[in-house]
């Protein structure tokens, strides 16, 4: 299924998109797109069911498309997965998954504008694989049971403001600002997404390609990170986990570096998992 939450902000409602690709609403048969949702396989079978049918009302055409899921209780970030963008950051890749929090507060939808701080100078893109829990995980070793535990799997962007990044003493201040992390369009459940490992990412600013890669490349895949993050810190339903990006980042390009700026229009997609349109804009 692909599931979306329409609406104005912090009214958003359930919906999915059907088989003929209408979107539709939800509300009947689902209160949210959220942790005890994902969590409940007769909820979710409910919806299927009901998709199928036919009878659902559709969206009105216009309408907010908003983060995909609601309130989730964490968003995991992960540093540094990809080998071309460790070189172009000029370092090598780690040993072990790098880890650090955003807050949820800087979720944002899928078409919302990028808000930049104040004072921002070096504020970047970074197209990923977001993943989202169904099932809570901890101390997990098993790398099938990690696959086991995703609820399904979303478009991101860990947007960052470098500057504030480099300032530390850690990433967080680089990465917590509101907007920073659009989602979406769509959850996409697992049983749609059969191989993590191989999907493409691209990103675009104002129509030109930035960045182009594919998770195949990655340093620790999803069932490893899972299994990684999980040893640190139980995953709940709802959690998000955002598992890197490949290389093309502002950061990592000539000067001048191609920093966002107000006016810019970012754009990304995921294979399957839908396309993103984000405006950037001055504080």
């Amino acid at each position: 299924m692909r599931l979306l939450r329409v609406g104005p902000r912090g009214q958003e409602r359930p919906a999915a998109l059907d088989d003929a690709g209408l979107l539709r609403e939800l509300s009947s048969v689902a209160d949210e797109v959220d942790a005890g949702f994902l969590a409940d396989p007769v909820a979710l079978s409910a919806v299927r069911h009901a998709l199928g049918s036919g009878t659902l009302p559709e969206v009105a055409a216009g309408t907010r498309v908003g983060p995909p899921i609601a309130r989730p209780g964490k968003v995991v970030g992960i540093g540094l997965n990809y080998r071309d963008h460790a070189v172009e950051a000029g370092l090598a890749l780690p040993a072990e998954p790098v880890v650090f929090l955003k807050p949820a507060s800087g979720i944002t939808g899928p078409y919302d504008d990028i808000e930049l701080p104040p004072g921002s100078v070096a504020t970047d893109h970074e197209v990923e694989l977001g993943v989202v829990l169904g099932r809570r995980l901890r101390h997990c070793a098993d790398p099938a049971a990690a696959l086991a535990a995703v609820a399904g799997y979303v478009a991101a962007d860990d947007v960052t403001e470098r500057d504030l990044l480099a300032a530390g003493p850690t990433w967080t201040r680089g990465k917590c600002c509101d907007t920073f992390t659009p989602l979406g369009p769509w959850l996409v459940t697992a049983d749609e997404v059969p191989d993590p490992q191989g999907l493409t990412l691209e990103l675009w600013i104002n129509g030109e390609l930035r960045q182009s890669g594919s998770t195949k490349t990655m340093a620790f895949g999803v069932a490893e990170l899972l299994c990684a993050v999980s040893a640190l810190m139980t995953l709940e339903p709802g959690d998000v986990v955002l598992t890197g990006t490949p290389g093309g980042v502002a950061a990592g390009r000539p000067e001048p570096k191609p920093y966002l700026r107000p006016g810019d229009v970012v754009e990304l997609e995921v294979a399957g998992l839908g396309r993103q349109r984000n405006e950037v804009v001055a504080p």
